[in-house]
């Protein structure tokens, strides 16, 4: 492999941060790239295409631990695609659930703003309700972070 690109490049052409590309460097994610004269980090494009895939991957909302098992399971193509489906599986749930939980918010958030009058903020209903959430009509969402 030849590592011409530095870790600027690196960053720019999987469109990550430099900081992400030394945490995933840090947690093990990435391998430890080779090093200049100057101690420079240089890498080749295996590290671009396993970057690109990882961040691919967190946007698909899959946890560093899956996509770390995802990374272990594609490192041995003569391996059966089934624990692959099953991570994908349990992601898909993962995701239905936060839907489930967004149409809640959505709802809640839908009824506050059709219950304010537009009057002063002491009678304002969504400050009420966000004060107190036992006003909410739907409990079932859950804080988004």
């Amino acid at each position: 492999m030849t590592a011409t690109h530095t870790i600027g490049r690196l960053a720019l052409a999987t469109g990550c941060k430099v900081q992400t590309v030394r945490y995933y460097e840090q947690i093990g994610l990435l391998p430890e790239p080779i090093r200049s004269q100057g101690n420079q980090r240089l890498y080749g494009q295996t590290d671009i295409d396993r970057l690109a895939f990882i961040r691919h991957s967190r946007e698909l909302g899959f946890s560093l631990q899956a996509i770390r098992d995802l990374l272990s399971l594609s490192d041995d193509p003569e391996k059966p695609c089934e624990a692959v489906d099953a991570i994908a599986q349990v992601q898909l749930e993962e995701v239905e659930r936060r839907i489930v939980s967004l149409r809640a918010l959505k709802l809640e958030l839908t009824r506050m703003l059709q219950q304010c009058r537009g009057g002063r903020v002491s009678e304002c209903r969504i400050i009420a309700v966000l004060s107190d959430h036992s006003l909410c009509q739907t409990v079932e969402h859950e804080p988004v972070v």
